[in-house]
């Protein structure tokens, strides 16, 4: 779970809302650009992700997504979205050697990179409206971050100690990137949802959570997945081979690694 710290003082006029939607609570920060424009933007924005959950949802009979479970729709009858999304998985898939997955019982099921990617989707349809200087969309405590919220004062987001309710595990600051994603997947808030795709049930590993640091929260969201999956040992491991990659693991006995250039990035 991630909160971006708020910076008030010398930073533009901020447009701030939060829309409850794919069983969740997407907040939005917007700083500069003309009020009548961005809140226009900022309506697309919502608009998209309640169509997201239209066509992905897995608890919805009707989405595109559980017809295509059921056989009663192909990937070419579905919105463009669907193949989009279906090929950046296969793409998670591959880059984690499978321990990211999209298949759960048996079936396509495309729910751990969708959120992610649909919240990177909407903090880009913001931030291309001319004058805005930064936009954060936190979706559940997965951050995207674009911009800066004020001259010199750039973008932080706290992470939450898994184990200390209340308090933080770090701060990561977005000083000096255009754009920085903010990803933490672990049992704290959720319990055991994350499944072992060589099993299909809960995984089990010494984590309780892995935040990952990196541009695009589509693949902070993925990578955050895959490497709980693993497990400490391996996942640090993994993630330190990938590009632009850093990341915080917490175990459950508190003892907190991380990758070798995080250190740059917490502030």
């Amino acid at each position: 779970m991630s909160e971006t710290v708020a910076e008030s003082a010398a930073a533009p006029a901020a447009v701030r809302h939060a829309e409850e939607v794919m069983g969740t609570v997407f907040s939005f920060d917007v700083r500069g650009g003309d009020p009548v424009a961005v809140r226009a933007a900022l309506d697309e924005a919502v608009a998209s992700l309640h169509r997201v959950n239209e066509v992905f949802s897995t608890y919805r009979e009707d989405s595109q997504v559980s017809r295509l479970q059921r056989g009663e729709l192909t990937v070419e009858q579905c919105d463009p979205e669907v193949a989009e999304v279906l090929d950046l998985g296969a793409e998670a898939e591959r880059t984690s050697d499978g321990w990211f997955s999209m298949r759960y019982g048996g079936q396509v099921d495309p729910t751990g990179i969708v959120k992610g990617w649909a919240a990177e989707r909407a903090a880009r349809l913001i931030g291309a409206v001319a004058g805005v200087s930064g936009v954060s969309v936190n979706g559940g405590g997965d951050v995207q971050l674009l911009g800066v919220p004020g001259p010199e004062r750039p973008w932080r987001v706290g992470v939450a100690d898994p184990l200390r309710p209340g308090g933080l595990a770090a701060v990561v600051s977005a000083a000096g990137a255009d754009e920085l994603a903010v990803a933490t997947s672990g049992t704290a808030e959720r319990g055991a949802h994350i499944v072992d795709p060589r099993t299909g049930r809960s995984a089990v590993t010494d984590l309780v959570a892995v935040t990952v640091v990196t541009p695009r929260l589509t693949w902070a969201d993925c990578w955050a997945t895959a490497a709980f999956a693993m497990g400490s040992r391996e996942g640090l491991a993994w993630l330190e081979s990938l590009p632009d990659v850093e990341a915080l693991l917490i175990t459950a006995g508190d003892e907190v690694r991380c990758t070798g250039g995080l250190a740059r990035r917490l502030g």
